[in-house]
């Protein structure tokens, strides 16, 4: 067992700002080098010069497609802070600490992600995490910018600038939407920088948050990384019932980088084959739907005859 503990002040996880903007300028540079200037000693964008250079390809209009809510640039922002905490060996707690391959770490998940960049950065094959579901019960996460209820009313436009309600029905779930997108963001976006370049992220909700977070993943993992998503059979007999008897969760699956990413089906064990040839085994199976409710007469049109080769040369 690894527990994070704040016991070295001085010890900071790594400057991940730092990193990303030594990265960009490296490569912005190769293609626009006048964009790179110095301030104070540091390397520096010049975003203004940029937009020049790219013109019409920049978007600087209000209204545009994007997900957004209160916090989001403080939540990336959280991202990129490094932790200044450490993580220290428990081995009075462990099992086979000198033998195991395994590694159990106690700690806040958001700060000990930020520790694991500078060991693990672009090392880890595949994560899954099951996230809290947001299903209304309160959770905490102390990141120091959660807003109270009547912040988020003014914000929304539900109360107006003396607090006045606009609206006799204000709601108050979308505040748990964006808390909950504020705790979401920043750890997923720490923990995509783990994946290996061909790595994968599974993860686990139900229907409080799967919209937000597939928005929230085709942001941070990009859009043509998304996979797939598993219907998970969470609950057969269906015993909470309301307007439909909900039976399953799902599982999101991206990939980090979708042309690298290699998947294996399961070998069918028990699969018998009739038939087989020089190249192998195999079945046979009729080139027809099986529903006998689509026939010649109900779907006329659907029906297109084969002609072999052999016939056709005769």
């Amino acid at each position: 067992m690894v527990r994070i503990t704040n016991e070295n002040p001085e010890s900071k996880s790594v400057d991940i700002v730092a990193e990303n903007i030594e990265k960009a300028s490296l490569a912005l540079k190769e293609l626009f080098p006048e964009i790179v200037t110095e301030s104070d000693g540091k390397k520096t964008i010049d975003f203004e010069v940029l937009k020049e250079i790219l013109g019409e390809a920049v978007e600087d209009k209000e209204e545009r497609y994007n997900f957004t809510w209160h916090g989001k640039s403080k939540a990336r922002q959280l991202a990129q802070a490094p932790s200044a905490g450490t993580l220290r060996p428990c081995k009075e707690e462990s099992v086979d600490w000198d033998t195991t391959e395994n590694l159990f770490i106690e700690g806040d998940n958001l700060e000990v992600l930020k520790l694991l960049q500078k060991s693990y950065h672009k090392k880890v094959k595949m994560i899954y995490i099951d996230p809290p579901y947001n299903t209304g019960k309160e959770f905490i996460y102390p990141d120091k910018y959660q807003d109270n209820l009547d912040t988020y009313l003014r914000y929304t436009g539900q109360k107006d600038g003396e607090g006045f309600k606009i609206s006799s029905n204000t709601e108050s779930s979308g505040r748990y939407h964006t808390n909950w997108l504020n705790m979401m963001y920043p750890r997923l976006k720490l923990a995509r920088n783990l994946l290996t370049d061909d790595g994968v992220i599974f993860i686990s909700i139900d229907d409080n948050e799967q919209a937000n977070l597939r928005k929230i993943c085709d942001e941070i993992f990009g859009e043509s990384n998304f996979i797939g998503m598993f219907i998970v059979n969470s609950s057969p007999s269906a015993i909470d019932y309301g307007h439909i008897a909900k039976t399953h969760d799902y599982a999101l699956f991206y990939s980090k980088d979708i042309l690298r990413t290699t998947s294996w089906q399961l070998e069918e064990k028990d699969k018998k084959f009739k038939y087989s040839d020089e190249t192998g085994q195999f079945n046979l199976y009729p080139l027809y739907n099986g529903n006998v409710a689509f026939n010649p007469v109900t779907r006329p049109k659907s029906l297109l005859p084969f002609l072999s080769e052999s016939k056709k040369h005769r």
